[in-house]
Parts: structure tokens; C-alpha cells; sequence
């Protein structure tokens, strides 16, 4: 090495390599700018100028006293990415010759599980459309919604080539242009089909159009648009979940852990999911245990 490199010159270096080579977005390059700024206020205070002076066991005193300052296990652990990456760097670009942050193991990170509504409040849900044109639209779309577990993006995106009431199900692209197969229930298909057959002409401007729920305006639904409308829907039914607004990713979490419940196989749940991992679906055994043990704790000898 030509010479040594201060600890804020090396963080500079690494966040203009972030900015410009790697395109970084703005709230993430301001991200790892706090978690570096964290990490070089607790190395001066140890007397560290020099990247070179930093040892393992200073970085893993640092995320002792992040966890000593109450920062969550899932901030510890993007600190560390931060860290992990400026000394990578600094390995790579010759500046160190060894990574001392290397032999650091992330903090554990329980998953959260998401919100699920239960089924009773999924019924009142449904129930909540008027027996109008949009609203027999809307109560199609919180249908097919819960029935199939698709994303609000591909639900507002279906086609009307993308639909088989016949066969019973609907063809659906999903993240990375992958498309897949998903069945849909009787209840689902049965509103769908009333509304393509009533509702949907009176709602067509262009004949060209080929989405298959349409505004007022003829124009496709929007995710925001679907979202309200769910939202405005949950509040008159009374519907609502600790950790937050009803949302249609909501009708996701739900329609998985209900099949899981029921005894769905797991890798079908994640077929119809699109997911591409299993251990992402598999979040949906834990819903379902937690959603057993609060039933559990209603029993009269629970406590």
C-alpha cells in the first residue's frame, strides 16, 4: 500500500463507489451512510484512524452495542451489510489486505408473520359490495383475490384471454415475466362470470380493451384504485387487524394460510403463489402455528 487511508477517507470512497459505479438509489445510499457514520463514531472514540487499525473484534463490539442501544436484530443486520461492503471494497481496491469483517456472522432475524384475516371476516369482506355494477366488480375482484393469492399488480393486470371459466382458472404474470397457471373456486368464477356477462360492457369505452376489471371511466383498474376500495370495504364491515389497514396483500397472506390450515401441500401453495423459493411460502406453517396456539390460549384451563 502507497499509504495509509483514514477511516472517513475509506467511507467516502466506498459511498462515491456505491453512488456512481453501482447506481445506488437515494435512500439507500442514505442508509449505509448512517450505518457507516454509526460505525466511524465508534471507532474514533477507540482511538482507530486507519482502516488498517480496525480489527474483528472491534466490529463485533460495535454490533454489541448497537444491540445494547436497542436497535433491532433486522437494522444490526443491515448495518453489517453496510460494513461487510465497505471493507470488501477496501480488500478489493487494495487499501487493506485482509477483510476483518469477514469471519461476522449477521444477526438473527425472526421473520415477521404477516396479518390474516380469518375466515369469518374474509365472508363479511365479500359480502360488503353492493348488488350494482361496480360493485358486483368489486366483489369479484376481492374474490378472485382471496381465492387465487394472487399480488394486487398481476389482479389488476388480468386479461380477458387471461381468464378460463371453463377449465377454471387464470393464467397470470408474475414477478420476472414468469406466467403460471392458478386455479379459482366456484364463488370466484361465478362472480366473474356475471360480471363479464352484465357489468363489464356497461363499463367499456374502447372496444379495444382488453383488461378485464375496468373504473367507471373504461379504463383498467389501478393497484392504489383496488386498495382504496378494499380499505373503504373493510371499514364498513367492522373488519380490522392489529398490525394494521386491510390491504390486498392481506388477502394474499390469508389465502395461503387458509389452504395451509386445511392441509394444503405446501409446494402447491407455492406454485399458485409464484413463488420462487419454498422457504418463502413456508412462513405460512408458522402463521398457521401461531394462529393455533392463540386458539389454544382461549380454552378455559389455558391459564
Amino acid at each position: 500500500m502507497v499509504r495509509r487511508l483514514r477511516l472517513d477517507e475509506g467511507v467516502d470512497l466506498f459511498l462515491d463507489h456505491l453512488k456512481v459505479e453501482r447506481g445506488l438509489a437515494a435512500h439507500t445510499l442514505d442508509a449505509y451512510g448512517r450505518d457507516l457514520a454509526r460505525l466511524l463514531q465508534f471507532l474514533i472514540a477507540r482511538g482507530r484512524e486507519d482502516v488498517d487499525d480496525v480489527t474483528p473484534a472491534d466490529l463485533t463490539d460495535h454490533l454489541l452495542a448497537l444491540a445494547d442501544a436497542r436497535l433491532s436484530a433486522r437494522s444490526r443486520a443491515r448495518a453489517l451489510v453496510a460494513i461487510r461492503g465497505l471493507f470488501r471494497h477496501l480488500v478489493a481496491e487494495r487499501w487493506l489486505d485482509a477483510d476483518p469483517s469477514g469471519l461476522i456472522d449477521a444477526p438473527r432475524t425472526a421473520r415477521r408473520l404477516p396479518g390474516v384475516l380469518g375466515e369469518e371476516a374474509i365472508t363479511k369482506l365479500i359480502a360488503q359490495p353492493a348488488d350494482t355494477p361496480r360493485g358486483r366488480r368489486d366483489a369479484a375482484m376481492i374474490e378472485l383475490a382471496y381465492a387465487s393469492g394472487l399480488r394486487v399488480s398481476e389482479l389488476v393486470n388480468i386479461a380477458l384471454a387471461d381468464v378460463n371459466l371453463h377449465q377454471g382458472f387464470v393464467r397470470v404474470t408474475g414477478k420476472g415475466s414468469k406466467t403460471r397457471l392458478v386455479p379459482v373456486g366456484d364463488a370466484a368464477l361465478d362472480k366473474i362470470a356475471r360480471f363479464l356477462e352484465h357489468d363489464r360492457p356497461t363499463l367499456v369505452r374502447d372496444p379495444a380493451e382488453r383488461a378485464l376489471f375496468l373504473t367507471d371511466r373504461g379504463r383498467p383498474m389501478t393497484r392504489q384504485a383496488f386498495w382504496k376500495t378494499l380499505r373503504n370495504y373493510a371499514r364498513r364491515a367492522g373488519v380490522r387487524l392489529p398490525a394494521g389497514e386491510i390491504s390486498p396483500h392481506k388477502l394474499r397472506h390469508s389465502f395461503a394460510t387458509h389452504l395451509v390450515e386445511r392441509g394444503a401441500d405446501l409446494r402447491a401453495v407455492q406454485a399458485m403463489l409464484g413463488h420462487a423459493d419454498i422457504s418463502t411460502t413456508q412462513i405460512y406453517t408458522q402463521v398457521s402455528r401461531a394462529r393455533i396456539l392463540e386458539q389454544a390460549r382461549k380454552h378455559p384451563r389455558a391459564r
